[in-house]
């Protein structure tokens, strides 16, 4: 069953209660190919290769420079916690973000160009807006398709925010995400 408007709308100050920096990380996830989602325990970043064992930003990004590579800002995709437990059962396939964090992942919480440390990489929230794709509404319905892609929700970006990969690096499920001063 997908969740009403309704539901989603009176999740917000359950959504927006999320720690602010300092945010637990689960559910690592790499794409091997179209429409495949495994979980891992560790994702290695590279600023110019993507995520090792998820060939899409280099072979398939859905956003591309002018010549024709990957567009660095969608390297990562990064979906808050709270809006994963509204929106994802155990029947439907996982939303293929990069890793799920319990954390703000709004606008007055995370600029542009806000980055954030992670085992050892580095990663920087980037100006490429993730409003979701006809997968989302696809999978998790009509109601959380348009909420996130209303433009009322745009600076609380409920489908989680893309960013670029700025220090190579391992995590691991349970590191945190810490803003960098």
């Amino acid at each position: 069953m997908t969740p009403t408007r309704e539901t989603l709308d009176r999740a917000w100050p359950h959504i927006l209660a999320a720690p602010k920096d300092g945010a637990a990380i689960s559910h690592l996830c790499i794409r091997p190919e179209r429409n495949a989602r495994r979980f891992v325990d560790a994702l290695e970043l590279s600023a110019s290769s993507g995520i090792k064992g998820d060939p899409r930003w280099l072979n398939e990004p859905w956003l591309k420079t002018e010549d024709g590579k990957g567009h660095p800002g969608i390297q990562v995709c990064v979906l808050a916690k709270r809006v994963l437990d509204l929106v994802w059962k155990d029947d439907v396939i996982f939303p293929g973000d990069s890793f799920i964090a319990d954390m703000d992942l709004s606008m007055e919480n995370l600029p542009t160009g806000t980055r954030l440390a992670i085992g050892t990489a580095v990663i920087e929230v980037s100006d490429v807006f993730n409003e979701g794709c006809v997968k989302w509404k696809a999978r998790y319905g009509v109601d959380a398709y348009d909420w996130a892609r209303d433009p009322a929700n745009r600076h609380l970006r409920p489908r989680g925010i893309l960013c670029s990969i700025v220090q190579d690096g391992l995590i691991r499920t349970g590191d945190r995400l810490f803003k960098q001063q």
